[in-house]
């Protein structure tokens, strides 16, 4: 029983929740955007679910393809640690991405494709590209921008100005954390050869980068209120993303001269609170749109 409880906790891991979890928000976002309120409820949860679940392969996915620079960089992750084997997580993986593509072709059909192109760019940035350094960090910053696109596709609206720029900010915000992250997996990432900008350039020159890409992020999060694409009232949950983005982006500059284990694991925590501040913000957003719909 213990090591049946151990193994679904494993599984459960695999997911890494709270990025698939986003990914969905991202596609609601995208939806509220284009559609300028809610959409149906059908179209919410088809959307949602379809894109977590994609989402949520391909991250299971990569610890399959990544295991031995997992024994290294994080010996706790599932497979390393021996809860879940390879085949296991594998059989998850395309378990996740057949509900997901099913879901998607509910949708539409365009819906569909976009899901092939993302399990598509998912599947060669694991097998392929995940060492290639800023070639694989743009895939996978792509792949997130896309997720507010898709939002907009799922209610047959992808055309909209404040849809690509938000779906612009989501891909850089993730492209900063994709850098940062690299400087801190520095170790593993030499044993396969990575070709990381941390490698090629340094830990404090990547951590530098992310973060002029995350104060770039700032500005533009200005744009739609500039050229008046959306109410002030909307500053609140932009302001919340914003503050986490700066707060976390000064404390990795911070550490970007400290190359001991522990700073390594403040770096992942606060490229963490990144993703969680972007998240919160985007929940605030669309709960403020929901208070506005019930009036």
């Amino acid at each position: 029983m213990r090591n049946n409880y151990i193994k679904l906790k494993g599984l459960l891991r695999l997911l890494r929740f709270e990025l698939p979890f986003s990914a969905g928000v991202c596609v609601v976002m995208g939806q509220i955007l284009a559609f300028g309120k809610f959409a149906s409820i059908s179209e919410i949860a088809f959307g949602f679910f379809s894109v977590f679940l994609i989402s949520a392969s391909i991250l299971v996915l990569n610890d399959y393809f990544d295991v031995e620079t997992d024994k290294l960089n994080a010996p706790h992750r599932p497979i390393p640690s021996n809860a879940v084997t390879p085949s296991e997580a594998l059989l998850l993986s395309l378990i996740l991405m057949l509900c997901g593509i099913i879901l998607s072709y509910l949708i539409s059909f365009i819906a569909l494709l976009f899901s092939v192109i993302l399990l598509i760019v998912g599947f060669l940035y694991n097998r392929t590209y995940k060492k290639s350094g800023l070639p694989g960090n743009l895939m996978v910053s792509f792949s997130v921008g896309m997720t507010f696109i898709y939002g907009g596709v799922s209610v047959g609206l992808p055309f909209n100005n404040v849809v690509w720029l938000f779906g612009l900010i989501a891909a850089l915000i993730d492209l900063g954390e994709e850098i940062a992250a690299d400087a801190m997996d520095m170790q593993g990432d030499l044993l396969i050869n990575s070709n990381s900008l941390a490698i090629k350039y340094g830990k404090q020159v990547a951590i530098q980068k992310s973060s002029y890409i995350f104060f770039f992020v700032i500005l533009l999060t200005s744009v739609p209120f500039i050229l008046r694409w959306l109410p002030a009232i909307y500053l609140v949950p932009v302001a919340i993303m914003d503050t986490s983005i700066a707060y976390s982006s000064l404390r990795l500059l911070e550490s970007s001269d400290n190359k001991d284990s522990g700073n390594m694991d403040l770096g992942r925590k606060y490229i963490r609170w990144i993703y969680l501040g972007a998240t919160l913000g985007l929940l605030v957003f669309i709960s403020m749109r929901l208070l506005e719909a019930l009036k």
